[in-house]
């Protein structure tokens, strides 16, 4: 490096990542290293399709996982020499961006059937030239490799075209169909939604329980319902085949209170015994489960409650026009009238609302664009279970499966003015489904738009160019790998994997994992409006994005974690530490002239360091293509801070002092190679220090990704060192105990020459055969006493420190004598215990 370089790097104390993160993503973005060419083919390149953001998000915490996740193997193969190419992009978001607009005309006093639809849609566009960019600024913030240059939008003329061809063939091919279908149906926002736009939430209503007279008989059936005011929609009462009390009763009728009209008693497996009276009315018009029974036993369908929340006509001149809570009150007073109503009582469960209005959903039966899953479902019912599609954690292919295999069909349809315009065109009788606008006057275009999750299915392969066969698509498809949020198994992943091999030919990825939810510190759900999210642009201003993502992947794991506050700091303090090692290092060696690494040093700790350097290489390389990111980070961390930091330099010092030439070559090496293995995980503090690496030749970024080298792994060698590092912390911690002063050297009796010379360096001792007294002996020297010892004091804390030792023995002997403890404790708890037996007794014997 040259003098300016040297003295910035002197003055420059502290890794400070606000003063260098937005320098160092500018120059990667100038230098074009996101931006692969398409070429080569798929096989040979490397590709994942970043799971879209809404264009209405800000980065939250949810991003920042799968984003730290999805970099680290980016970036990764792309320093193995791969052509690698992270698509982005952001996803219309059809009910939120919606939703997000009409509040904002709420607010200037109109609506958007005031201005109308072509006006509203106008007003749309707007608000996302606007806002709609923020989130692709927040992802460089976190240090995301995506190519920028190729950013798609799920609304965006291409993606269009693509998105007509796929509803217009499968139109075609008979799956797309219009009919009557039970729909989550949001009163607030007029439009049905998807299951993922549903929140449950615990109600107390009351239960209510009905008689419907058995017809030609004296007796009755008690029926129970949270839900009276849709008991006119009732056209069949449902026992279980199995329940005995009933078994005579199916085949006959019992009569509807307050309406009269005769409903069949039909059998059906989904009754539950156990539930009120094991009788169950049967709405098929209001209740997504009697819509099921319904369509199995042929049952009329009626509706009484409309898509205005009011009930209808059908619902009789005492309840229309009235809402869903007054026609309940009225329903209740007017079965008491009767004499129909023969208990209440509260009761507690699960209620859907819409997550975007808050109203209460209301299952109706709607017409609307029905999509056949069945046979679209066979082949990626086949991927996955021939491997084709790896789904990790491995419960999450269990799941996928036994969740295609009853696929029902998919409601396409939203009564929404922003997402695709569903290509179907209306003349009289006739209907026109095409990619373009049929020729001719007087069509007119179905109202509805498509539910967003369908254009989603088509991501991975709409992004690079389909229909069309473009360079990218020959050389980016399939792409390698998805991480995902579990809740988006079915609407999403299971989607894109149908669509990519029914219209572009393959599996849309390889690999699919599904990654853990971080929770808030407290183990709640991380919310904006219950006041627990946590805002990854402000923890990364705090401890810089480096930390962040680091932190991040060492909680990851398989099961929902909270938020670690400790792990993110795990993260800047290795960052520190990796900066100010490398100071000193570079600080403290010159460019050899010779770069080669000796292959076998002449220093044992040389020879550790680089045995030690490829074992982690290895162990961290094999993580990470497993998808375990939270032992990856922890593995690389490991290396640094304890390996590299904590022990090779500090043994090495003298050596660095003195100008060793061999130790410089070992040092720049390991220190280039190290550099290159963090960088996926920590891509800005390892750049910043490979600036002015005297082996420096262009960015870190596209620096060959280090092979673990099998000839420098030596298992004897680590051995040897780690024992010595053992007896080192065993000297360290003796003196600890007995509070001896950091600068006393201790006199020990003993083997110099059966350990390495840092073993007494390090631990502060010089070993001799001296006649003093042995107050201790640790790890097989004896501590012998000395005048700058008080050795009473000395005597004090050791016995302290036997008595507690003896306590602690003593009880974990006791719970190993406990027969039931050591049958029905876990395994790997006994043999934990037993390890800690065998090392309080070997502290024992040493404290004498």
């Amino acid at each position: 490096m040259d003098e300016a370089a040297r003295k910035k790097l002197e003055e420059t104390t502290r890794w400070e990542p606000g003063e260098s993160e937005a320098r160092i993503f500018a120059e990667w973005m100038e230098g074009g290293y996101f931006h692969p060419d398409a070429t080569g083919t798929a096989d040979e390149n490397y590709s994942v399709a970043i799971p879209p953001p809404n264009v209405t998000g800000v980065l939250h915490m949810g991003h920042a996982l799968n984003g730290s996740m999805q970099d680290a193997l980016v970036r990764m193969n792309r320093m193995s020499g791969k052509n690698t190419l992270w698509i982005l992009g952001m996803d219309h978001a059809g009910i939120a961006t919606q939703t997000v607009v009409e509040k904002r005309l709420k607010s200037e006093g109109i609506s958007r059937h005031e201005i109308g639809r072509e006006a509203f849609t106008e007003r749309v566009w707007e608000w996302k030239e606007e806002f709609g960019g923020s989130i692709r600024e927040q992802y460089k913030r976190i240090g995301a490799s995506v190519d920028y240059e190729r950013e798609r939008f799920t609304l965006d003329d291409g993606y269009a075209r693509a998105v007509r061809k796929i509803f217009s063939s499968l139109y075609e091919k008979g799956y797309i169909y219009r009919d009557h279908y039970m729909v989550n149906w949001d009163p607030g926002s007029q439009s049905a939604i998807s299951d993922l736009e549903v929140v449950n939430e615990e109600v107390t209503d009351k239960l209510y329980s009905i008689d419907y007279p058995v017809e030609g008989s004296d007796r009755v059936l008690t029926v129970a319902t949270v839900r009276p005011e849709t008991m006119m929609a009732d056209t069949a009462v449902a026992v279980n085949p199995k329940d005995e009390r009933y078994g005579d009763l199916v085949g006959q009728h019992c009569i509807l209170p307050l309406v009269g009209r005769r409903l069949p008693i039909i059998a059906d497996d989904h009754v539950d015994i156990e539930f009120g009276t094991g009788a169950l009315k049967i709405t098929p018009g209001h209740d997504v489960n009697d819509f099921e029974i319904g369509r199995r036993h042929g049952l009329e369908e009626i509706s009484v409650i409309g898509e205005d929340g009011r009930m209808t006509a059908e619902a009789g001149e005492r309840f229309e026009g009235m809402t869903v809570a007054e026609a309940q009150v009225e329903v209740v007073k007017a079965l008491e009238e009767e004499g129909a109503l023969s208990a209440e009582e509260d009761y507690v469960h699960s209620v859907p609302f819409s997550e975007r209005s808050g109203e209460r959903i209301e299952p109706l039966i709607s017409l609307q664009w029905v999509c056949q899953m069945d046979e679209l479902a066979k082949p990626a019912i086949e991927a996955v279970e021939d491997g084709r599609v790896n789904i990790a954690p491995g419960q999450w292919k269990g799941v996928y499966l036994n969740w295609m295999r009853e696929i029902r069909p998919w409601c396409v349809s939203r009564q929404l003015w922003w997402g695709h315009r569903i290509p179907v065109w209306y003349r009289g009788d006739e209907t026109y489904v095409g990619e373009t606008e049929p020729e001719g006057e007087g069509w007119v275009q179905d109202e509805d738009v498509l539910d967003t999750w369908f254009s989603s299915a088509i991501w991975p392969f709409a992004t690079l160019g389909w229909p069309d066969d473009t360079p990218e698509l020959k050389a980016f498809y399939p792409t390698d790998f998805l991480t995902t949020a579990r809740e988006i198994l079915f609407l999403w992943v299971a989607r894109m994997i149908m669509t990519g091999i029914e219209f572009a030919g393959d599996v849309p990825f390889h690999d699919v994992y599904v990654h853990s939810v971080i929770q808030a510190r407290d183990g709640r759900r991380m919310s904006k409006s219950l006041g627990t999210g946590i805002d990854p642009l402000q923890e990364i201003d705090e401890h810089g994005a480096d930390a962040l993502r680091f932190g991040l992947l060492a909680m990851s794991s398989t099961q929902d974690v909270r938020y670690s506050d400790p792990k993110v700091q795990q993260g800047r303090d290795l960052a520190t530490k990796l900066w100010n090692a490398s100071r000193l290092i570079l600080l403290n060696t010159g460019a050899p002239a010779d770069r080669t690494v000796p292959a076998d040093p002449i220093a044992l700790e040389d020879r550790w360091i680089l045995s030690r350097l490829e074992s982690a290489v290895e162990t961290y390389t094999r993580l990470i293509n497993e998808y375990d990111f939270a032992h990856a980070a922890q593995e690389l961390y490991s290396f640094v801070f304890s390996d590299l930091c904590d022990w090779y330099l500090e043994i090495a010092k003298p050596r660095i002092y003195d100008g060793d030439p061999e130790i410089a070559q070992v040092l720049l090496h390991t220190l280039e190679r190290t550099l290159a293995l963090a960088h996926p995980v920590m891509p800005f503090v390892t750049e910043a220090i490979w600036e002015y690496h005297p082996y420096r030749e262009g960015h870190l970024v596209v620096h060959p990704f280090p092979e673990a080298d099998p000839s420098r792994i030596s298992e004897a060698v680590e051995d040897e060192v780690g024992q010595a590092i053992a007896v080192t912390r065993q000297l360290r911690g003796w003196r600890d105990m007995a509070g001896v002063p950091p600068k006393v050297v201790l006199d020990a009796v003993g083997d110099a020459a059966s350990v390495p010379e840092f073993v007494a360096r390090l631990g502060r001792v010089e070993i001799g055969a001296g006649g003093g007294e042995v107050v201790a002996t640790v790890a097989g020297f004896g501590i012998q006493a000395s005048d700058e010892l008080d050795m009473d004091a000395v005597k004090a804390r050791i016995e302290a420190r036997r008595g507690k030792v003896e306590t602690e023995l003593k009880k974990i002997e006791g719970k190993l004598a406990n027969e039931r403890f050591v049958e029905n404790a876990p395994a790997e708890v006994v043999a934990e215990e037993r390890e800690k037996v065998e090392r309080l007794q070997a502290e024992l014997a040493e404290l004498g």
